[in-house]
């Protein structure tokens, strides 16, 4: 199969913490870019977007809040360029500028037209939140807090909150703070930081922009923003001459008794997906269930001997998903290595999978080793195969997954806002499309339905844990389509699949290198 042309190279967005940030604004210094090319750069592109989002906004009149550093000479750059526009714009400012790119933005906007400085914002319609950067960190206090809180009451009494590059009180590393401005778009500069990923009820819609960085630092191993664009490159075109097995075949193992619907959504999602064929290997007490509610896909029992394994899985599938409904037993472990040590081609371990080895995930990598393999945990999942508690792997959600990789000899999508997908080499993508429709039981059964689909047909096992954490998360984005989550649930994910694998052109237009839609 081969892929969808790319089409024109897109530079792929980088998922940085703030020291990596402020490493590629030195590196592109050093290129030979002035650091006050870089600002103005962000302050113009930034008031350039907030025009074509906010026109009429913006003829109500503009409060800009500006703090001492850099970010608050984005934000003078920003006054200057909107009252130039012919906006009333006031900045109200936390002190006075402490770099000198930042005093001369602000030199420039004092002599700009229909500045003002000081004073009450009055009520303003639109609110530019350019208080605290990338370089601040913990809570904020004092004055810039009531200043904070300032921003947010103007929010609350109808403004639009514009933050440049994190909302102020956002940690880029870490996330949101007790103290932080809750903004209506969050407009982040050559990169995106990790800490808006993880504070997206605070960002509203995030909008990632070229502010000419180039390629500087891109050998930093900061991990790529899986997008739009790379994922219809990576998706192989179902050929005019496909037929159900060039299409590939899928064996789900799993569907103990009572849990049988975990297989069946993995099927579903499965040919939803486009493989050409789906077993079900379940419980003998499932089989009705499952050709009850899969008519499309065949069905065995549990393989009892070696034998059997090679007659229900071996001798006729090319993917194997293990894990949806398994069950979390000895005789649930040994059934998963009776799988495992017979089926020696491309596999995706899910949910009970990995339960059964808790503790044990170089005896799982033993079983994986040697063949395309993805594993999908959760959290907990994974703290419980490598033996450490959930909150140590969320604290370390962008680096956890590489030594659970070595572990596990496979390459891991570890769920979770936002999903970081790592292969054996320890090579880092990050997926943060989705919405809280699913956080719901049997949403991972979908996801490996989808994962277990790409591996067949790509032979990639990090390439398809990307793919399908997008696919996965924009399905769930068309279903909830900017609603609250309540009464979204995964059947009508399940049908917004249809539309995501269109994949028509939906890439964000220059200056924007990226973009997340606001968590509803």
């Amino acid at each position: 199969m081969s892929a969808h042309p790319a089409g024109a190279a897109r530079a792929p967005v980088r998922v940085t913490t703030a020291r990596e940030a402020a490493a590629r604004d030195a590196a592109a210094i050093a290129a030979g870019t002035a650091s006050s090319t870089l600002m103005r750069h962000a302050g113009e592109r930034a008031a350039a977007e907030i025009l074509r989002r906010y026109p009429k906004r913006a003829h109500g009149g503009v409060a800009v809040f500006a703090g001492t550093g850099n970010n608050g000479g984005d934000g003078w750059v920003v006054a200057r360029v909107l009252a130039s526009h012919g906006h009333p714009v006031r900045v109200i400012p936390a002190g006075e500028p402490r770099t000198p790119d930042a005093a001369a933005a602000q030199a420039l906007a004092i002599a700009t037209r229909g500045v003002t400085i000081g004073g009450e914002p009055g009520d303003a319609r639109l609110v530019v939140d350019a208080l605290l950067g990338t370089g601040a960190a913990g809570t904020p206090r004092d004055g810039v807090a009531a200043l904070v809180g300032q921003v947010n009451a103007m929010r609350g009494h109808g403004a639009v909150v514009v933050s440049l590059d994190v909302p102020s009180g956002v940690d880029a590393d870490a996330g949101p703070t007790p103290i932080a401005v809750h903004a209506h778009l969050t407009l982040a500069f050559g990169t995106m930081k990790r800490g808006l990923l993880l504070a997206r009820d605070l960002t509203g819609v995030i909008a990632v922009l070229d502010i000419g960085l180039g390629a500087a630092g891109d050998d930093d191993g900061a991990p790529e923003l899986v997008s739009h664009a790379w994922v219809r490159a990576q998706v192989p075109r179902i050929s005019a001459h496909a037929h159900k097995g060039t299409r590939r075949k899928l064996a789900i193992v799993g569907g103990q008794p009572g849990m049988a619907g975990a297989a069946i959504v993995a099927a579903r999602a499965a040919m939803r997906s486009g493989i050409g064929m789906v077993r079900l290997v379940v419980a003998r007490e499932s089989l009705p269930v499952v050709q009850a509610a899969v008519p499309y896909a065949t069905a065995a029992a549990w393989p009892a001997r070696d034998e059997d394994v090679r007659d229900a899985v071996t001798d006729w599938a090319d993917t194997v998903l293990i894990g949806p409904g398994l069950g979390d037993s000895p005789s649930s472990l040994a059934l998963a290595e009776r799988v495992l040590g017979a089926w020696r081609g491309p596999v995706v371990a899910d949910a009970d999978a990995l339960n059964v080895f808790k503790g044990e995930a170089s005896n799982l990598g033993t079983l994986l080793a040697g063949r395309p393999a993805l594993i999908t945990p959760h959290p907990a999942e994974a703290g419980r195969l490598l033996g450490i508690p959930t909150e140590m792997v969320n604290a370390r959600r962008f680096e956890i997954g590489a030594e659970l990789a070595a572990a596990a000899q496979a390459a891991v999508l570890l769920k979770g806002v936002p999903t970081v997908i790592t292969d054996r080499a320890g090579v880092r993508r990050v997926c943060a499309a989705g919405t809280a429709a699913l956080a719901a039981a049997g949403s991972g059964d979908l996801l490996a339905g989808i994962a277990a689909t790409m591996l067949a047909q790509t032979g990639r096992a990090a390439a398809a844990g990307a793919i399908a954490a997008w696919v996965h998360g924009h399905a769930a984005e068309l279903a909830t389509d900017g609603r609250t989550p309540r009464g979204i649930t995964l059947e009508m994910v399940e049908r917004a699949l249809s539309a995501v694998w269109a994949l028509s052109d939906g890439d964000p237009l220059p200056p924007v290198l990226a973009e997340l839609p606001a968590a509803p």
